[in-house]
């Protein structure tokens, strides 16, 4: 499916989906499927509030592209691990994680799996 159109509370379109969601409505989305030749019509709304405070963030950490990071990946995720094994990482069973060059994960597109310098 498609998304051709996004439409924020408000703008043509939304009016009868405000009325129904009040300020509960983020958006409205118009989804197309070409395969069975259907729009549909989604909306995304708020169902939960609670506060929150930020945590500390991290300070940046430059790397070389050659020094060693942990990553993790599930057990269940046979090919992806294959694929880290075959590019030289090594199984750390103490820790349940995955080390290997900066490079090598990237080159994977796993620095959203990144947890730590090794």
């Amino acid at each position: 499916m498609k998304t051709r159109l996004r439409l924020k509370p408000g703008q043509n379109g939304t009016r009868k989906l405000v009325q129904h969601y009040g300020d509960r409505l983020v958006c409205v989305r118009y989804r197309y499927d070409e395969q069975t030749r259907r729009r549909y019509k989604t909306v995304e709304i708020i169902v939960d509030e609670v506060p929150w405070t930020p945590g500390r963030r991290r300070p940046v950490v430059s790397r070389d592209k050659y020094s060693p990071v942990w990553v993790r990946i599930r057990f269940e995720e046979r090919e992806l691990r294959a694929r880290v094994k075959a590019a030289g990482a090594q199984w750390d069973p103490d820790r349940l994680l995955w080390m290997m060059p900066l490079n090598k994960a990237q080159d994977l597109g796993l620095e959203d799996r990144i947890v730590g310098d090794a």
